[in-house]
């Protein structure tokens, strides 16, 4: 038989039983479809937990001080190390894989009032350069300029909450606060923040000032903490063990005594998230695999059905001249002929539901934000088309093969005298 009569051979048989052979593509299909869906839910529900993890802050470093653990140059061990702001410009001077640093001080439960409002809050007396570290949007206004850090400009950013609690509905920029006995103007409104990750009052119940307006109120001498990030992630290591030893100089305890100074990496937890979504994906993957396992199944099933209704046919080919080879490769073409029909099929119900689907709920609903950022965006994989298209061609192979080994086996006598 010519490869041509092949393929026309194994079409007839398609068509013959193609309510069989329909069947069996669209349950092939759902199967696809399933995992396409599924592995794009994965995909989705982990950036949608990265980016919420990471709207604390650009690869943020956080740094407190501590107690020391060894006694080092006369002094003690377990002496209190309290963060200078003179410490900031030595690390801006001696650490050049620092990009950006800024010292943070807290005044925490201050009394804010707004007309006859008034809302106990956190005050974050930051840099400028903070709103870059720390993942900064505006939705309104603008943040605080370096202007405003050298005039001690008595000026606010607010948080969304914040701005709702004290505002309500009215747009705050523009309008005036009053904490620690002074007025300030709010000069920015941040958008709200999807944030899973947080350090002391979340980012959208603060208020934000000047760094140096700060000192109006209180001593900034000591901040409670500086807040950097590395001018590479490459160099984000080598910057730690920098800082610490920087720190170790200036206050006089060795750089390997990490207790003297607490250092906190947050692009170090991201593993947590990574591991997390990783272990969703596959799981989904799973299932959605297990629902292939059964289109195939399936699959076989029909076609040990087909070699046995066709076995006087097959002694018919085979008394014609055909030979085994040719019989395996009819019956492997019609198996694979299906499985391609249901992949497409499956690839393109897949398409379909996640572009019509989109966006589901997640965080978004938690924080009150209807931006969609921390929300599951379904996109189709290519990944997961690639696996499922070669998982699928597997299953048909494999699912093809044992009933076609079968019908080229097949006595031609014995297969003419079947009933």
């Amino acid at each position: 038989m010519k490869f041509a009569s092949i393929i026309a051979e194994a079409w007839g048989a398609l068509k013959f039983n193609r309510h069989r052979s329909l069947l069996t593509m669209a349950s092939l299909a759902w199967g696809v479809a399933c995992f396409v869906i599924l592995y794009s839910y994965g995909e989705g529900f982990g950036r949608a937990l990265r980016t919420s993890f990471q709207a604390v802050g650009q690869d943020l470093v956080l740094v407190f001080g501590g107690q020391t653990s060894t006694q080092a140059g006369g002094e003690r061990a377990g002496r209190h190390i309290r963060l200078e702001l003179t410490d900031e410009e030595a690390i801006r001077e001696s650490v050049p894989t620092v990009g950006a640093i800024s010292a943070e001080v807290m005044m925490r439960r201050t009394m804010v009032k707004r007309g006859v409002r008034e809302q106990s809050m956190s005050i974050r007396a930051v840099e400028p350069v903070y709103g870059r570290i720390r993942n900064m949007t505006l939705d309104t206004g603008r943040w605080v300029s370096p202007e405003d850090e050298l005039n001690k400009s008595r000026v606010a950013v607010l948080g969304a909450e914040a701005a709702k609690k004290l505002f309500g509905e009215i747009p705050p920029v523009g309008e005036t606060i009053i904490f620690g006995g002074s007025t300030f103007q709010v000069i920015g409104l941040l958008k709200t923040k999807t944030q899973i990750s947080n350090y002391n009052t979340p980012d959208n119940q603060c208020v934000f000032m000047p760094l140096s307006t700060a000192s109006l109120i209180r001593e900034i001498k000591y901040p409670d903490n500086f807040v950097w990030m590395p001018a590479n992630p490459i160099f984000r290591a080598d910057a730690v063990k920098q800082v610490r030893a920087t720190l170790g100089r200036l206050h006089n305890f060795p750089p390997n005594d990490e207790r003297a100074v607490e250092i906190i990496v947050f692009n170090e937890f991201m593993k947590v998230i990574d591991t997390m979504s990783i272990a969703l994906q596959v799981l989904l993957g799973l299932i959605g695999a297990m629902t292939l396992a059964i289109g195939g199944v399936g699959l076989t099933n029909i076609m040990l059905v087909s070699v046995t209704q066709r076995t006087k046919e097959i002694g018919v080919l085979k008394a014609l001249g055909a030979t085994r080879g040719e019989v395996l490769l009819q019956f492997l073409l019609e198996a694979m002929a299906i499985v391609t029909a249901g992949g497409l099929l499956g690839v393109v119900i897949g398409w379909a539901a996640t572009s019509g689907i989109q966006t589901l709920p997640l965080l978004g609903p938690l924080f009150k934000d209807d931006s969609g950022t921390g929300d599951i965006h379904l996109q189709i994989s290519q990944f997961a088309v690639i696996v499922s298209t070669v998982v699928l061609e597997l299953i048909g192979v494999i699912a093809g093969l044992l009933p076609a080994i079968k019908a080229s086996r097949l006595d031609p006598m014995e297969a003419l005298r079947y009933e």
